[in-house]
């Protein structure tokens, strides 16, 4: 069964007020924001990224506590193993690649190291500015998601660059 989409036919005469125009309002009402503002993109990016959170707590967990590892160490390899981790999945699932790249996982790296930084320096920046200190770490996170996001969308799955993807 093939569904039938109805087409305005042009007369030349005025539009009436019941006929659907194509402003950028009804385009919107039409699901338009979901073409301009990729919602669920963001959300599986961010379910991703608890999930990474996991990962890297688990990991750190067993590798300090249990295997004895030193703190530093295991630490690094516990946000390694939730990159790789967020990296494939994120590959797959939110950016929807056809195959795992070597150059996108290393832009990725670098843009979760770039994501990082952007973290520590508002944390710092809003702690002296008077701000408390838990209030402080979830607008750090909430920036760093802001940059994490759009360094992804932009630069290690940018449907600009062909050769990237």
């Amino acid at each position: 069964m093939y569904p039938f989409q109805t087409a305005p036919v042009q007369t030349g005469e005025p539009r009436t007020e019941a006929e659907p125009s194509r402003t950028p309002a009804v385009s919107a009402a039409q699901g338009g924001w979901a073409r301009e503002l990729p919602v669920r993109r963001i959300l599986r990016f961010a379910v991703v990224g608890g999930a990474g959170t996991v990962v890297n707590t688990v990991v750190l967990y067993i590798l300090h506590r249990l295997l004895h590892v030193p703190l530093v160490v295991a630490s690094a390899v516990a946000v390694e193993l939730a990159v790789v981790h967020n990296y494939m999945l994120n590959d797959r699932w939110t950016f929807a690649a056809r195959a795992p790249s070597l150059r996108r996982f290393g832009r990725f790296n670098v843009s979760m190291l770039g994501g990082l930084a952007v973290n520590v320096l508002a944390l710092w920046a809003l702690v002296h500015g008077g701000v408390h200190l838990v209030v402080a770490n979830l607008l750090a996170i909430g920036v760093a998601f802001a940059v994490n996001y759009t360094s992804s969308s932009l630069w290690v799955w940018g449907r600009s660059r062909g050769s990237s993807r």
